[in-house]
């Protein structure tokens, strides 16, 4: 097991709530398992699929498994079961965040299909794109400005000693 990878105790958690199989046949070469590390290593690092070390898989099956997975909701449905799991056990606090940003686009941007439907791939999971999206222009040029207004959730993580302050707050 590499550093990062899901212990036995984080895989205990996880593995009930994995899709189960339906297929009969041969029993596939790479565990799910091992193809979920492939997947939190190159989400961990940033890596191009390309990149992911051999020992979880193939990259094209590693990316095809999260893919499949995204385009189904089943990291959604994954995600939502563990945060209510930790909800519950009090290792959640509840926040809001408000915050807003204008954005440039490049002009090349203004080039994306009017209708998304007929692309073979669409680039998001279940949740699709609201219709009044969109890039405006401006004098800048082409722009969106993105509002969120989100509640969000933070684990809580126990200190360990005193927190240590800002050294610009330090008397010399």
């Amino acid at each position: 097991m590499a550093r990062g990878d899901l212990t036995d105790e984080q895989w205990a958690v996880l593995e009930p709530l994995l899709p189960k199989g339906t297929k009969a046949g041969r029993p596939p070469v790479w565990s799910w398992r091992r193809l979920i590390n492939g997947i939190r290593f190159r989400v961990r690092t940033g890596v191009p699929w390309r990149d992911v070390p051999v020992e979880y898989g193939p990259w094209g099956r590693i990316y095809d498994l999260f893919r499949r997975w995204q385009r189904d909701g089943t990291w959604h449905r994954i995600l939502s079961h563990l945060q209510c799991l930790a909800d519950a056990g009090g290792a959640i606090v509840w926040g809001l965040s408000i915050d807003s940003t204008v954005c440039r686009a490049h002009q090349h941007a203004a080039g994306a299909r009017k209708q998304g439907e007929p692309q073979k791939e669409p680039p998001g999971g279940v949740f699709a794109e609201p219709s009044d999206h969109g890039l405006g222009r401006s004098r800048g040029g082409f722009t969106t400005t993105l509002r969120l207004a989100s509640c969000h959730r933070h684990a809580v993580r126990q200190a360990r000693g005193p927190l240590r302050g800002d050294r610009a707050h330090r008397s010399h």
